[in-house]
C-alpha cells in the first residue's frame, strides 16, 4: 500500500531484511520516484522523474518542425508535418500522464485523460493523413516512394488497431467475454503503446530523407534523431518495474527442482545478481 506521499511502504522479508515494494518502482530509480501521490495532481505526472527529458525533447522537436515549416512558403502539404507533430506531442502527453498512476482511482481517472488525449491525437493524425492523401491525389504523386512513406502507412494501420483495442477495453470490456479478460489484454495494449511510440518517432526521423525536406524544410537528420532518442530516454525508464518483471517471470526457473523463480522481492537493480541464480541461463 502506498503512503500519503505516493511512496510505497517498506516490506520486511525473511531474515528481517527490508525490501522495497516493487509495484511502483521504475526501471531507473527508487520505488515511488515516479508514483503519483495519493490525491496529487495529474499535471505533476507530466514532468516527474525522467519525464522532464521527454517534455523538453518533444517540445524542441515540435518547435523545430513548426519553425522550419512556417519560415517557408506555405502550401497545402505544409499542414501534414504540422498536424503530425501535434499528434505525436499529444500522444506523448497521454503516456506520461498515465504512467505514474498506481491506485484504482488514479488509474480510472488517468484512463479518462489518456482516452481524451488520444482522441485529440487521432484527430490530428486524421488531418495529417487527409492532407497528404489529397495532395497526392491532385498532384498524381506516387505512394511508397520512401522509407517514410512505408513507415507512415504501417504506423497508421497499427495505430488504428491500437485505438480500437484501447477504446473497447475501456468502453465495452464485455466484448472480450468478461471484464477480467479485458484487463488481461490491457497489459499488451500498454506495451504495444511503447513500441508504437518508437515506430512513430522512427517515421519522423525518416521524414528527413524525403524530397520535401531536402528541397524545402532542410531539417537536419542528426537533430531529429537526437531528440527522438531523448524522448524515449525519458519515457522508458518510467515503466514500472513490476510490469517488466512479470513479463520475464515465465522465462526463468530456479536450479532446484526447476521451480519458477519467485519475484516477490525482486527489484530491477538486482535482476542480474548471483542471488537469483540467473547466470545458469545465459
Amino acid at each position: 500500500m502506498a503512503s500519503a506521499t505516493g511512496v510505497p511502504e517498506r516490506v520486511v522479508g525473511n531474515g528481517g531484511v527490508a525490501h522495497h515494494h516493487a509495484e511502483t518502482e521504475p526501471l531507473l530509480g527508487r520505488p515511488g520516484d515516479v508514483a503519483q501521490a495519493d490525491g496529487g495532481s495529474f499535471i505533476k505526472n507530466l514532468y516527474i522523474g525522467t519525464a522532464a527529458i521527454t517534455q523538453i525533447s518533444i517540445l524542441l522537436l515540435v518547435v523545430l518542425i513548426w519553425a522550419s515549416v512556417l519560415t517557408k512558403p506555405l502550401i497545402l502539404f505544409s499542414g501534414h508535418p504540422l498536424a503530425q507533430s501535434l499528434a505525436i506531442l499529444t500522444l506523448v502527453q497521454s503516456i506520461l500522464l498515465l504512467q505514474p498512476t498506481h491506485t484504482a482511482e488514479q488509474k480510472r481517472l488517468g484512463q479518462r485523460f489518456h482516452a481524451s488525449l488520444n482522441l485529440a491525437a487521432f484527430l490530428f493524425l486524421v488531418a495529417g493523413v487527409t492532407i497528404i492523401e489529397y495532395n497526392k491525389l491532385i498532384s498524381n504523386g506516387a505512394h511508397f516512394h520512401s522509407v517514410h512513406g512505408y513507415l507512415g502507412v504501417i504506423s497508421s494501420f497499427v495505430l488504428l488497431a491500437q485505438y480500437f483495442v484501447g477504446f473497447t477495453i475501456w468502453a465495452t470490456p464485455r466484448l472480450y467475454g468478461s471484464v477480467d479478460n479485458a484487463k488481461s489484454i490491457y497489459k499488451y495494449h500498454r506495451w504495444s503503446g511503447y513500441l508504437i511510440l518508437t515506430l512513430l518517432l522512427a517515421t519522423v526521423v525518416t521524414a528527413t530523407d524525403t524530397p520535401y525536406n531536402y528541397n524545402v524544410l532542410k531539417i537536419p537528420l542528426w537533430a531529429v534523431l537526437l531528440l527522438a532518442i531523448l524522448i524515449l530516454v525519458g519515457v522508458y525508464p518510467r515503466i514500472q518495474n513490476k510490469s517488466l518483471v512479470s513479463r520475464l517471470q515465465w522465462l526463468l526457473e530456479c536450479r532446484a527442482g526447476k521451480q519458477k523463480l519467485s519475484f516477490a522481492s525482486l527489484s530491477f537493480r538486482n535482476l542480474f545478481t548471483k542471488d537469483h541464480g540467473w547466470k545458469i541461463y545465459f
